[in-house]
């Protein structure tokens, strides 16, 4: 007799991203939403930017990327956005995988 093979039930995770793009938020290139990294232990910040240069160190020009970051992971990104590789859109503090926008309208 074959065993039916049923469909892999969906992670919490998955079905709030369900839900944010159900709600209209957009995905980005780089981590999604509930990346892994926005939960590790030095993660500290959370970037959504736009490419702006071919010669940017991280993405493709055009592209609006998601990341998160270390301090120095983090310094680096502010480093291509001062020679204009990139200019960020967003920024969120993480905190034990918590964003903490720097403002109530950021991008998501």
């Amino acid at each position: 007799m074959r065993e039916i093979e049923r469909p892999r039930a969906k992670t919490i995770s998955e079905l709030m991203e369900e839900i944010r793009r159900q709600k209209g938020a957009k995905e980005y290139s780089g981590h999604e939403y509930f990346d892994l990294n926005r939960f590790a232990e030095d993660t500290r910040h959370m970037v959504i930017f736009d490419v702006l240069s071919e010669d940017s160190p991280v993405g493709w020009k055009g592209e609006r990327t998601r990341a998160y970051l270390t301090e120095a992971g983090y310094k680096n990104v502010l480093a291509s956005q001062e020679k204009g590789h990139i200019r960020i859109l967003s920024h969120a503090r993480v905190n034990q995988g918590r964003l903490a926008y720097d403002s109530p309208d950021s991008l998501r």
